[in-house]
């Protein structure tokens, strides 16, 4: 899909950016282009859709009824990007969530809430205290969501720079777009 993205990129004239490189970090792979949104079409997207986050190459793809219908850049929480071990821990969780809501929001533009943590997040958190991997007092967390950054501060998606308490974070143009066409209850895959 990258390949994709990149041949659309060219032919449109649009240009690959080298990504700021006093970001990078050692444990995290940072991609070393700039992705910019890219659509197969100019129509709306077609229910059913689905949202695949991927960690590791920093996009959160739409999905409609015919397939891929637009990528966007996105930053997170903890740049280990681990999966989400327990509350404060910076982490966004791994696993399939739902859109459980969404709101107008004062200082990210728009809020696209998931139902984490879920029946899976929570058996997860589970073993890890049993493992002694996490305190026996932890918290699993909740609040995760989709939003976009502070005004004025969409570099930060341009640096990848993860910043968020475990949310996933876009350009308040893209979160707003998404916003406007994703129905509630549309599924959400993280994955790394």
């Amino acid at each position: 899909m990258k390949i994709a993205v990149v041949l659309s990129c060219l032919l449109v004239g649009g240009s690959l950016l080298n990504a700021d490189s006093s970001t990078s970090n050692s444990t995290t792979t940072i991609p070393t282009y700039k992705l910019t949104k890219a659509r197969k079409t100019t129509a709306a997207p077609q229910s059913p859709m689905k949202i695949v986050i991927d960690k590791s190459e920093y996009e959160l793809s739409v999905y409609d009824a015919q397939g891929w219908y637009a990528t966007y850049p996105v930053v997170f929480g903890n740049s280990s990007l681990e999966d989400k071990k327990m509350e404060g821990d910076r982490n966004t969780p791994e696993g399939n969530f739902k859109i459980s809501g969404k709101k107008v929001h004062n200082k990210w533009s728009r809020f696209i809430a998931i139902d984490y943590p879920t029946k899976e997040s929570l058996e997860k958190f589970n073993q890890r205290k049993q493992r002694g991997e996490i305190p026996k007092t932890a918290k699993p967390g909740g609040a995760i969501g989709i939003h976009g950054t502070f005004p004025h501060e969409d570099f930060i998606i341009d640096r990848y720079k993860n910043w968020t308490m475990g949310c996933i974070s876009l350009k308040r143009a893209d979160v707003e777009e998404i916003y406007s066409y994703v129905p509630m209850g549309t599924p959400v895959y993280i994955k790394k």
